[in-house]
């Protein structure tokens, strides 16, 4: 486990006084920018578009629509092109923010842009963890890591909390697994139904 001493400061606010940190890390930063690639040229080729319709609507010489409407228009309908670039330098303002950690009590992710959030998925709560590795994540050397506590989207679809980008990601996974696996016994297995040699739920974790 992390020491105190090791422990970053983004995460003190939030620590229990019995929880204790078992890895902490972050997103590789290519990788991350990358989230937000497709959406940037969604962006991209709508701005293409009616940038070539500006510029057809430019060499009509007469019975085109008056300038002052043609710049408000075009100004609210390329918004998914600004909306793409800024999305990007959201992403970089965000990436300085972000932060995972596995503690003996839960996963947590601390990101934010305007402010710093926190999410945090207690061990019991976690139904599935899933890994993946895409064509650039895997030349970095990083990997992502989804979990899911069961909660679904309006449209029925599962919703994850994700380590986005992380070095080692299978170590990582491990890790998950290993301390959930071995909190969730402790938890299931408490006092009298567990062995005479160990008392019961009140131990602290120790994954030695």
């Amino acid at each position: 486990m992390l020491s105190p001493a090791n422990l970053p400061e983004q995460f003190r606010t939030v620590k229990d006084k019995d929880e204790e940190f078992i890895w902490v890390g972050e997103p590789n930063f290519t990788a991350f920018l990358t989230t937000g690639i497709p959406f940037l040229i969604v962006g991209l080729l709508w701005g293409a578009f009616d940038l070539g319709f500006i510029g057809a609507m430019g060499k009509m010489k007469s019975g085109g629509p008056p300038l002052l409407l043609i710049i408000p228009f075009f100004t609210l309908h390329l918004f998914p092109f600004w909306g793409s670039i800024l999305n990007m330098l959201r992403l970089i303002l965000v990436h300085k923010n972000t932060f995972y950690a596995i503690t003996n009590k839960r996963v947590m992710m601390r990101s934010g842009f305007w402010g710093i959030d926190f999410n945090s998925i207690d061990f019991d709560k976690i139904s599935d963890i899933q890994v993946t590795v895409n064509p650039l994540e895997n030349m970095l050397g990083v990997g992502t890591l989804r979990f899911s506590a069961g909660k679904v989207s309006s449209k029925g679809n599962p919703l994850t909390s994700d380590f986005i980008a992380v070095k080692a990601p299978y170590e990582v996974f491990k890790k998950v697994k290993t301390v959930s696996v071995d909190v969730k016994t402790d938890w299931n297995y408490p006092n009298k139904l567990r062995p005479e040699e160990n008392p019961g739920y009140n131990t602290r974790y120790d994954p030695k």
